[in-house]
């Protein structure tokens, strides 16, 4: 048994037949199917049911299933650990993007990693913020920007800036005509956040609380459904004013400032200290605060710098 036919069992047990296997792993179906007959005889046991629909892995099949992909994820692993010790950056990194950022921030940041750290591929995971910080702390995640993260000892972070929140309301409501809106006379409108214990919850609860505000609003953790809802006009969204820039260059939005008093957040990019790819990460995160101050300098992303963080050479942060 080796590595390859370790390969070739996972990926003909995720397909579910062995020519869709083969295409994904571009070699021809007989050598394929003798290589999990070679596999089976070694093993003395059955590993696929052959059926009308394709296969399925047997019980033991599903054992062995299991315990390749942690070795062959252990390998990739490994394979990126080594890649890291090279004076070049290198290797996979996995980036947690909040789903009010992505949007945005996702594009300018894969054209320049292309530019500035080619060696590098990133993987995209877009979630909410309390399961991105979750997921950095467990090490799942190498880098992540995260409002108002946790603080906890096996991460490193850039503080890179306070982003003002606002109403979002469609162009002829008339809160737009109003200007602006208070903290206090916004929740008398029809509001909808995202539910606890999400990042944006939590903030407007406990700001909410340290002003004596009773913060009545629907819950729904789906950004575009956030958005065809104040498009529809069921309800008002709080969020950031870069969350929903797309909808506000189409005219089917508009951002209505909250004032007396004004909510905000802080985004830090964050390190994951249990990262595989230690250089990898580390450059990731350069690439990623630089990106950022240069979309907030340029009045892309509104928000406002932290002190030398308006420099993008700006320094990590450890975590005491």
């Amino acid at each position: 048994m080796d590595l390859r036919q370790l390969k070739y069992f996972v990926q003909i047990a995720e397909s579910g037949n062995f020519s869709r296997a083969a295409e994904v792993l571009r070699i021809a179906q007989p050598s394929l199917s003798q290589q999990m007959k070679n596999l089976e005889e070694e093993l003395g046991v059955e590993l696929l049911l052959r059926h009308a629909r394709g296969v399925t892995p047997t019980e033991i099949g599903q054992q062995l299933y299991d315990h390749a992909r942690r070795i062959l994820e252990e390998v990739e692993r490994t394979r990126d650990v080594l890649r890291s010790q090279s004076l070049t950056p290198s290797g996979r990194v996995s980036v947690g993007l909040p789903t009010s950022a992505c949007r945005g921030l996702s594009l300018p940041l894969l054209a320049a990693m292309a530019e500035r750290q080619p060696n590098i591929t990133l993987h995209i995971v877009e979630a909410m913020t309390g399961y991105l910080d979750d997921f950095i702390q467990m090490g799942r995640l190498d880098v992540a920007l995260l409002y108002d993260h946790k603080a906890f000892k096996h991460v490193a972070w850039t503080e890179m800036m306070v982003e003002d929140l606002m109403l979002f309301a469609p162009p002829d409501h008339p809160v737009v005509a109003q200007g602006s809106i208070s903290f206090r006379e916004m929740f008398a409108l029809p509001i909808v956040l995202p539910g606890a214990p999400n990042v944006m919850r939590t903030v407007i609860e406990q700001f909410a609380a340290r002003h004596d505000v009773v913060p009545n609003a629907m819950a729904c953790d789906s950004l575009p459904t956030i958005a065809r809802m104040v498009c529809s006009r069921r309800a008002l969204a709080v969020m950031p004013h870069f969350a929903f820039s797309d909808e506000m260059a189409r005219g089917e939005m508009v951002a209505v400032p909250i004032v007396d008093p004004t909510p905000s957040w802080r985004l830090s990019v964050v390190v994951s200290q249990r990262t595989m790819n230690a250089r990898g990460s580390e450059a990731v995160a350069k690439v990623m605060a630089d990106v950022i101050a240069e979309m907030v300098s340029a009045g892309v992303w509104q928000a406002k710098l932290r002190g030398d963080r308006a420099r993008p050479e700006a320094a990590r942060v450890p975590i005491r």
